[in-house]
């Protein structure tokens, strides 16, 4: 069961596991709030191993239904509200109720029914922040710096507790930032991207100098693949793509590709609590597991922009109605202070 599979990493992840195992049979449960869409999964629609259930993970009824209807043997949860940013402005109310009560739902339905692995996908943002060298292991303090990743934080705590407590064949992935097709843009990449293909200011916070260790999508899904497989019990593994740069640098080479002036960029007044540095190390899963990134990022991003480029109906009907009102929310202000005029 891959719960969250109608979003981003949670979509891949589901594709990966039918395109590479013949015998694979993935349930798919998401609720379809604003980030989750059908349209991605469209191409998997007739395919007779993947069944799709909408249900929401915080609710136990709902959850038991799913259950009591698929043999389940093991659940990977992607399912999350995952902004920070909606974290900060819309409210941390959802991201509790998804993010922390959700995942002890699942906890407790796989104990009641003999699930033989739990597997949570966390973030690299529940270290907080980095200084300006060295890199994150599995060992480094969990000092969550806003309300998302606060909920994620908890939700590794539960993860582990049921592990300890009740024996739970339970693990936990910890990775570094994603990109590549099917993100909602929301996120940084997409969001320079879509906004560069439409001559609109790229909203940069502050002065653009945060550094972030990027992934591409197909890399993190490996990588889940091997924790999910071959881990054992109570493991915590980081992954990371070992390419950290700063979103400026990011934005600048998304305008070089699409040869759009750097004009475009507006630098914004930043986030609150906007963690200025993550890096990952990934010892432990390359060594333990044999896993390793096989996309170096400059071309895994060429290959994200053509996406985006050759996909403009999908991308365009996603930034339509509530989204918009919630780029106005976050960036109208801001774009308005910086000079430029909003979506």
């Amino acid at each position: 069961m891959v719960t969250g599979g109608a979003g981003f990493i949670g979509g891949n992840f589901v594709r990966y596991m039918l395109d590479t195992y013949a015998d694979a049979e993935v349930v798919n449960v998401d609720a379809l709030t604003y980030a989750g869409n059908m349209e991605s999964l469209a191409d998997l629609a007739a395919d007779p191993r993947h069944a799709f259930v909408k249900a929401d993970i915080a609710s136990a009824s709902e959850m038991a239904a799913v259950f009591e209807a698929h043999a389940v043997e093991a659940v990977v949860n992607f399912a999350a509200e995952s902004h920070v940013d909606r974290s900060l402005h819309v409210g941390a109310g959802a991201f509790i109720a998804t993010n922390v009560s959700g995942v002890q739902v699942l906890l407790d339905a796989c104990r009641e029914r003999g699930v033989r692995r739990f597997l949570q996908i966390s973030t690299d943002e529940v270290y907080g922040s980095l200084g300006a060298a060295g890199r994150f292991t599995e060992e480094s303090p969990i000092r969550p710096n806003n309300p998302y990743a606060a909920t994620k934080a908890g939700a590794d705590f539960l993860v582990r507790a049921a592990w300890k407590s009740h024996g739970l064949d339970a693990v936990i992935t910890r990775c570094s930032n994603n990109f590549g097709p099917y993100q909602f843009p929301e996120k940084l990449i997409p969001l320079m991207i879509v906004n560069a293909l439409e001559d609109r200011p790229l909203p940069v916070y502050g002065d653009g100098l945060q550094v972030r260790d990027w992934i591409y999508v197909t890399d993190h899904c490996a990588a889940i693949d091997a924790v999910l497989r071959r881990a054992a019990a109570g493991r915590v593994y980081n992954i990371g793509g070992n390419h950290d740069v700063t979103n400026l640098s990011v934005v600048r080479r998304i305008l070089a590709i699409l040869g759009k002036p750097e004009s475009l960029v507006r630098h914004v007044t930043d986030r609150p609590g906007h963690d200025r540095r993550y890096a990952m190390d990934s010892t432990r899963i390359r060594e333990d597991l044999g896993w390793t990134p096989r996309h170096a990022f400059e071309e895994a991003l060429d290959a994200t922009v053509r996406w985006y480029l050759d996909h403009g109906p999908w991308w365009r009907r996603v930034r339509s109605g509530e989204y918009r009102a919630y780029y106005e929310r976050l960036y109208g202000r801001r774009l308005a202070e910086a000079g430029a005029a909003g979506p």
